[in-house]
């Protein structure tokens, strides 16, 4: 599958819609081959500025989607505009969705042991024939990694849905991506938290306009506030700085 990427600030994202990427995770799970997928935020593209080992990390995966409207709206003002905004959240669902009716077995790993356990009852209810590989809570020693590999390498899931925070998940699928031997291994997040009903998503017009951070940040003021208030301005700021050098930098050659 020829796939053209966007360059942003560091980080090459695949020009994909929901149904392209969809299309390209079914053929990744028929080549039984390990790949990583990653979706990109603006909290992300700041991090990567100064976290070299994350961008490598990044940039080495297979698939990577863009899941903020920020980067989607900034890459159009750029010049190199990207389709759309695949949200991790909704790719998750949609691919459980889809190992339902195509016999694709998921493993769940992350979250606490409460919350993996109601997002498996919650999905087998919601698709009885839904095949689950196996689940996992995310709390563990760097010693057992090995071990837990090692199970989800048995359990022959076709795929992977890590609940962890970044660079967490992203270091873990890196690091064990092939003793566990899973075709298609993709970080989530929070979405453990959204599915259990535990933490809410923002409105659909919230979404659309790209005001997800700031539902998060009332409703979870304490936690969210800091990491916003640090990266929202530096991404403003690094994409003012590349839209201003190309400007100055066309104005050089056509004088």
């Amino acid at each position: 599958m020829n796939i053209k990427k966007c360059s942003f600030l560091g980080c090459e994202i695949d020009k994909l819609t929901m149904g392209q990427t969809i299309e390209y995770v079914e053929r990744i799970i028929a080549e039984r081959v390990p790949r990583q997928h990653v979706v990109v935020n603006v909290a992300k593209i700041v991090a990567i500025q100064n976290d070299e080992k994350l961008r490598r990390i990044i940039n080495s995966c297979d698939l990577v989607n863009v899941d903020g409207m920020p980067i989607v709206w900034a890459s159009r003002l750029l010049g190199d505009p990207l389709p759309c905004r695949v949200a991790g959240i909704d790719l998750f669902q949609e691919l459980v969705k889809l190992s339902a009716e195509k016999g694709y077995r998921p493993f769940f790993f992350g979250a606490r042991q409460e919350v993996v356990e109601k997002v498996v009852s919650i999905f087998k209810k919601k698709y009885p024939t839904l095949q689950i590989a196996g689940y996992r809570n995310g709390y563990f020693s760097e010693e057992e990694e090995p071990l837990i590999a090692q199970m989800i390498n048995e359990s022959k899931a076709d795929m992977i849905f890590v609940a962890f925070s970044s660079p967490k998940k992203e270091i873990f699928l890196n690091k064990w991506m092939q003793t566990m031997q899973v075709p298609f291994c993709m970080g989530v997040g929070g979405s453990f938290d959204v599915v259990a009903g535990i933490t809410k998503r923002a409105p659909l017009w919230m979404q659309n306009y790209g005001l997800e951070w700031f539902y998060r940040i009332l409703q979870e003021p304490r936690r969210m506030w800091g990491r916003y208030a640090r990266t929202n301005p530096v991404f403003i700021w690094m994409v003012m700085k590349l839209l201003l050098h190309r400007i100055t930098r066309t104005k050089k050659s056509t004088s």
